[in-house]
């Protein structure tokens, strides 16, 4: 991400949307997430308006995971996005922040009784993701609106942990049985259905896309052949990348709409599938560049083979790098106009030799008490956050227009505590 829009350069200083990031660190502490509202719907107002283009009848399915907070599915929910969720917690802070049931969509895999129980008790459409999931939602009620998600052997991702299709992934149907599994849901009574895919994350090409929506058509052409089954939506997933280094490209929006929605809007027509609506489910594109974690440097250390950057700030905040060996552009915020002159890894505080958040990185001359911005860290950044090393979690902030507020409290020692006693014959 580049110093731009509302990640501001004035005179060397870090701004967010008119906020000093210095000012932000100093009034809440740090580690500190900083979440830009004028970003997030910037993204998703851009993402609706190219689609749109394509065709008038899309949904904007946000995908929960990437970011939970309150306040972004508040924001979301006010622009009029749908939600895509994967777990009885994210369909919980849904309806608190205002989501109807009908406007969320539970895609889960290996889902226990209970959680089908309390998601048929609310009226949330399922998105069904094996036999064994349908026969078990059967058995508690049949509902009237359900979604099947298929494998169409299409897989592309950032990272091979992030790819949801292909022979090697848990997820959906397979093309053989998927016929079987629409004819069953007819014959129980289910009046409304769905076909859904989704092949991975953090893609930045369209052809992978085209390559899986035209497989994805092909199989709904087949289902609506043998079973007459019009679709209420066709469902493409979700894994619109974004560019996480400076000189990666972003994905071609119009590029992608033009062959991607293109294709889709034709081949519903060409096919007779009826009118669905067309849907996807983007989460890092919409919330990852809309928030920075900002950490403040405790410790430099040089020895002879290198020179360490220690900030208050580690995996236990930020996970990727560790996890995916992930890329994430950082910045000194008070030195900006400073030129790059050190090498430095950049570790953080915990008692693990691979909790780093760069590695052999060019930066300014660095000095304690600097303050550091990690970038695009709205995807994947707070909600793989833990208390590891019994550290507590940092606060987060919403930015907009000058104006900041606290949107999350830190935990603090107490919090280590929550849920916690002790055995009552150690007492």
């Amino acid at each position: 991400m580049k110093i731009s829009g509302v990640f501001e350069d004035r005179d060397g200083i870090l701004y967010v949307d008119g906020v000093s990031s210095l000012d932000l660190a100093e009034k809440y502490g740090t580690p500190l997430y900083v979440l830009s509202e004028k970003r997030v719907r910037e993204n998703y107002r851009k993402l609706y308006r190219v689609l749109s283009k394509k065709s008038k009848n899309i949904r904007i399915y946000y995908a929960a995971k990437a970011n939970t907070s309150l306040s972004v599915l508040k924001i979301l929910k006010s622009e009029g996005a749908y939600l895509d969720t994967v777990s009885p917690g994210e369909v919980y802070l849904a309806l608190k922040a205002g989501f109807a049931p009908e406007e969320i969509l539970f895609t889960g895999t290996s889902v226990k009784n209970e959680e089908l129980t309390f998601l048929l008790n609310l009226g949330i459409p399922i998105n069904v993701d094996s036999f064994s999931q349908f026969k078990r939602i059967l058995k508690i009620s049949t509902p009237k609106f359900l979604s099947f998600r298929v494998n169409p052997q299409v897989e592309a991702g950032h990272h091979k942990h992030c790819i949801t299709a292909g022979k090697d992934s848990k997820f959906g149907f397979w093309e053989t049985e998927i016929v079987g599994v629409y004819r069953e849901a007819l014959k129980v009574g289910v009046e409304k259905v769905v076909i859904h895919m989704h092949i991975g994350s953090g893609i930045l090409e369209v052809e992978p896309f085209v390559l899986a929506v035209e497989k994805l058509l092909n199989i709904a052409r087949r289902v609506h052949e043998e079973t007459g089954i019009n679709f209420e939506l066709i469902n493409i997933g979700g894994g619109l990348g974004i560019p996480y280094k400076p000189d990666e490209k972003e994905l071609d929006l119009d590029l992608f709409s033009e062959k991607v929605f293109g294709l889709l809007d034709n081949g519903v027509k060409e096919y007779g599938l009826g009118k669905p609506a067309l849907c996807i489910e983007p989460g890092r594109f919409i919330v990852g560049d809309a928030e920075i974690l900002l950490t403040k440097v405790n410790t430099v250390k040089v020895t002879p083979h290198k020179k360490f950057v220690g900030v208050d700030a580690g995996f236990n905040m930020l996970l990727r790098p560790v996890l995916y060996g992930s890329y994430h552009h950082i910045v000194v915020a008070n030195k900006l106009n400073h030129p790059p002159g050190e090498t430095y890894d950049v570790v953080g505080p915990l008692c693990e030799s691979g909790d780093f958040l760069a590695k052999d990185r060019k930066l300014p001359r660095i000095d304690e008490g600097d303050l550091l911005a990690v970038l695009n860290v709205g995807a994947y950044g707070y909600v793989m956050s833990s208390q590891y090393n019994s550290r507590p979690r940092c606060a987060e902030v919403l930015v907009m227009e000058g104006k900041h507020e606290l949107i999350r409290e830190a935990e603090t020692l107490e919090s280590l505590l929550t849920g916690q006693k002790i055995a009552e014959w150690l007492t």
